[in-house]
């Protein structure tokens, strides 16, 4: 709907393609649109067009108003990893218990507090628990910009707050760049996302959004499900359009997918329908454990493959990551080829990570986390209290580390031997900074791997794993190939700055490779995607609806959830639960997923899988009835007899 909307604009109402900002979540989902606008509108008025993820187009509108928050042009972005280890020296400068505060928790609650748009200064600091939070928090945002560096969550912010400010220059510039706003996946919005699209549509108010209530599954990373349930307040002039017409999946499965979705209280009411046939029942399969359930995944899928369908069209979902290992194993055992969705990425390996940080540091010296991580790396002598006395002596001085190790050394207090190594790094890094300013990325990145040894390292532990990681380096160098050859075709020039963007804005369904394989992914991955065959694993009361350690659960976004999972299949739908399952070390009895008791008996096909008997109260356990019940019942399992 979107890329037509934005044709109808330019040929219609000959609108100016650069004043027209269209945003969706993903790498893959922005380049789809942009492929499906250029198909209608050509090549030249496609290539104007602000179209990218919000993290890709506010990296972009940052560079041009960097100046306003402190920043370098040529900021880097840190990743999840990146903003642990910077954390971590923070606690370690203001000699926090990191038992009781640990990064994860810290990042945690300032994650929350930027995606509402909350400034960190006006965080609660009425107690020392809330002032040791608020202290923390403050400290990494200071350090990031001594270290021009921004984290995904500032991307937005740091726009969003540009934009909303009506009174500057640059805020009213922003306001009236963009004549038409697009957002794509809208159920998907959080806070500052929505503030940010507000405000850059407050003064021509022309704003399209594409959304879908129902498939709202990502509260945890701040999505807001109402804010698309109350967009029209903010824009009572909207004019609701319903797309419910399905032309994914077979009737079946969309007659399953409503049911389970039906039930929501606060849902815009929707008929969901397709014109498709019905097509085969949805199978119910009850196995007796996790082995039996993943045996009885890898066995149909191996009939599936010896009917003639490709790997590639069947995907396994499961609820959390820790339910994959078993299945893995089955897959491997059945000789099935398949990827992980969502696990560690390409971008995130060891080898890739260090090369990486030695590109950046290139690129930007000033960024310490970066310089922690490659000093050592390979190795050269230079020991963890070597690395302290350095940044302990940049934190008190005020200085980036690079700036301590190349301009400051001679304040530094250290044994010669230690100095001499960390003279030797600094004039090696300067030499590499030069050839930086002379060569494109890819020449740069080979003359890098030679210069600081890192391939004769790995060639001198001579073991398998050494071998993988010169591969991957060999794949990184191809990846930087390829962003250039992109740049030729965009008529633009290639920077090292562009590809370290380009690499930090990825996420783990961009890395999605197009192979012959089974997918397997949690269902939150799985979003925006689609398969001929699909099974849902652990279709469990506690496991799906997923019950947390704390005993919370949001029933309406894990039916959401489901109603995700069930539509991502084209054909084919295998809806999996156990009697018991070993989970996080610990065993556990199931009831079927109270969703199972939604589905009409009409639409589904109950049967049982053979395996080990599971004892249960001195019974073995058999499988269970369901029973239809209405909504706002829960379901209980029928005193059938463990025989």
């Amino acid at each position: 709907m979107i890329t037509y909307r934005i044709a109808h604009l330019l040929a219609m109402h000959h609108a100016a393609p650069y004043r027209i900002y269209a945003v969706t979540f993903t790498n893959k989902a922005a380049r789809e649109m942009r492929s499906r606008i250029e198909q209608l509108v050509g090549q030249d008025l496609a290539s104007s067009l602000w179209v990218g993820t919000f993290h890709a187009t506010c990296a972009r509108l940052l560079r041009r108003y960097h100046e306003l928050v402190g920043l370098r042009r040529d900021f880097v972005i840190y990743d999840d990893a990146d903003q642990r280890t910077l954390m971590k020296r923070v606690i370690t400068d203001l000699d926090i218990d990191d038992k009781r505060f640990p990064a994860k928790l810290l990042l945690s609650i300032l994650h929350d507090h930027k995606q509402l748009g909350t400034p960190i200064d006006e965080l609660p600091a009425d107690n020392i628990v809330n002032q040791t939070l608020r202290e923390a928090c403050l400290q990494y945002q200071r350090k990031l910009i001594t270290a021009n560096a921004v984290d995904f969550d500032d991307l937005i912010l740091h726009v969003m707050r540009i934009a909303e400010d009506a009174s500057s220059p640059a805020g009213m510039e922003l306001q009236r760049r963009f004549e038409h706003i697009l957002v794509d996946e809208f159920q998907d919005v959080n806070q500052a996302q929505y503030r940010l699209v507000r405000a850059l549509a407050t003064n021509y108010r022309s704003i399209c959004v594409v959304g879908d209530d129902d498939q709202s599954i990502y509260r945890w990373r701040g999505a807001d499900v109402r804010i698309i349930r109350g967009f029209k307040h903010d824009f009572p002039n909207t004019r609701v359009v319903k797309l419910e017409q399905n032309y994914r999946s077979t009737a079946n499965i969309v007659r399953g997918a409503l049911a389970v979705i039906q039930p929501s209280s606060e849902r815009e009411p929707k008929d969901l329908f397709t014109a498709n046939a019905d097509g085969t029942p949805i199978d119910i399969v009850f196995a007796q454990n996790e082995r039996d359930e993943a045996s009885y995944v890898s066995r149909s899928i191996t009939e599936a493959i010896a009917t003639g369908l490709s790997p590639q069209q069947i995907a396994i979902f499961y609820r959390v990551h820790a339910q994959s290992r078993v299945l893995e194993e089955a897959l491997r055992n059945a000789n099935i080829p398949y990827q992980i969705i969502g696990g560690i990425r390409f971008f995130d390996r060891k080898e890739i990570k260090d090369l990486l940080a030695y590109l950046r540091v290139l690129s930007n010296p000033d960024s310490d986390v970066d310089l922690l991580r490659i000093i050592n790396t390979p190795p050269r002598h230079i020991g963890p209290a070597t690395v302290d006395l350095l940044f302990d002596h940049a934190t008190t001085a005020g200085h980036s580390a690079y700036d301590v190790i190349t301009k400051h050394m001679f304040n530094v207090r250290m044994k010669p031997a230690q100095r001499k190594r960390v003279v030797a790094f600094a004039s090696m890094m300067e030499e590499l900074r030069k050839k930086a300013a002379e060569l494109p990325p890819r020449a740069l990145a080979e003359h890098t791997i030679s210069v600081i040894g890192y391939e004769d390292s790995l060639l001198s532990d001579d073991t398998p794993e050494s071998e993988a990681r010169i591969q991957n380096l060999r794949e990184l160098l191809g990846s930087i190939s390829d962003y250039e050859k992109e740049c030729v075709t965009a008529e633009r020039e290639p920077s090292l700055a562009g590809y370290l963007e380009s690499v930090s804005l990825e996420s783990g369904v961009d890395n999605m490779k197009d192979v012959d394989r089974v997918s397997m992914m949690t269902v939150h991955a799985a979003k925006g995607l689609e398969f001929h065959t699909v099974f849902v694993t652990g279709f469990e009361e506690g496991l799906f609806p997923f019950r947390s350690s704390n005993d919370e659960i949001d029933v309406e976004e894990e039916r959401r959830l489901a109603y995700v999972a069930f539509t991502r299949a084209r054909t084919e739908l295998t809806i999996l639960h156990t009697g018991t399952r070993t989970l996080f070390g610990s065993p556990r009895y199931n009831s079927p997923s109270e969703f199972l008791c939604d589905l009409p008996a009409s639409l589904t096909n109950h049967e049982t899988t053979f395996g080990h008997t599971n004892m249960q109260h001195g019974h073995a356990r058999t499988k269970p009835q369901y029973e239809t019940r209405r909504p706002g019942e829960r379901y209980v399992e029928l005193d059938e007899p463990y025989s």
